[in-house]
């Protein structure tokens, strides 16, 4: 059995958590925040661009396969982030939390219409039921997918219809814990001669317990730096 098949990051261990950092401040959770926001034109610094450590941005963007995720945050009075769990039949990171998404068709004429296009073939989500507010800089994971996140609101209590061949569970997380980085948790493996660095995220509510992890806990990651700039 290969090291690959062997991993798991749920029991790797934990270099340390941010808990130096601070919180995202509640105003700037609310929905109408964030999309004035995004109105205004985001001006951040990325922190991550990929799952590796010293990545050459440049260099891998011709080479990458381009895939795009939505971003959706649900306009709750508690603003949430929507979540997928992959279906464990999946040949690609299977059975793990991530965004509805994928890869770009030659036929998309966008980033952005390609992750609605997948959050529709994956959850129902209807593209007309995603306020679209902008896209957040580029990732680079380490199966060599360029991925662009797409941030969009959605209204809560959608009836969503799952493709169970890709996806097998829908849930949320709330915002204000995802923004707070005492729940962010650092990790790093050498791997084939690199070293990938990546962040976790557990949360646990209601007796079940969700490991948001790698290019999904980073997406977030980037999102928080998003909503902390000045």
């Amino acid at each position: 059995m290969s090291q690959a098949q062997i991993f798991d990051p749920t029991v790797h261990p934990v270099l340390g958590v941010d808990s130096h950092l601070p919180a995202v401040p509640s105003e700037r959770l609310g929905v109408g925040y964030i999309r004035q926001l995004f109105k205004n034109g985001i001006q951040y610094q990325s922190e991550i661009f990929g799952d590796y450590a010293k990545l050459d941005s440049n260099a891998h963007l011709n080479n990458s396969v381009k895939a795009s995720v939505l971003f959706a945050i649900v306009n709750r009075p508690r603003p949430t982030l929507l979540f997928t769990m992959r279906s464990p039949k999946l040949k690609k990171h299977s059975g793990q939390i991530s965004f509805a998404g994928g890869r770009l068709d030659e036929s998309d004429s966008s980033d952005t219409y390609a992750a609605l296009r997948e959050a529709q073939e994956e959850i129902g989500l209807h593209p007309n039921c995603v306020e679209v507010l902008g896209e957040m800089s580029k990732y680079l994971t380490g199966t060599g997918y360029i991925v662009t996140p797409v941030v969009g609101l959605i209204e809560p209590n959608i009836d969503l219809v799952l493709n169970p061949h890709e996806v097998t569970e829908t849930f949320e997380v709330p915002l204000d814990f995802l923004m707070d980085p005492s729940h962010h948790r650092r990790h790093a493996r050498d791997f084939e001669g690199k070293t990938r660095e990546w962040f976790s995220m557990p949360f646990q509510e209601d007796g079940q317990y969700r490991f948001i992890w790698g290019a999904t806990a980073g997406m977030i990651r980037n999102f928080y730096h998003i909503l902390m700039h000045k």
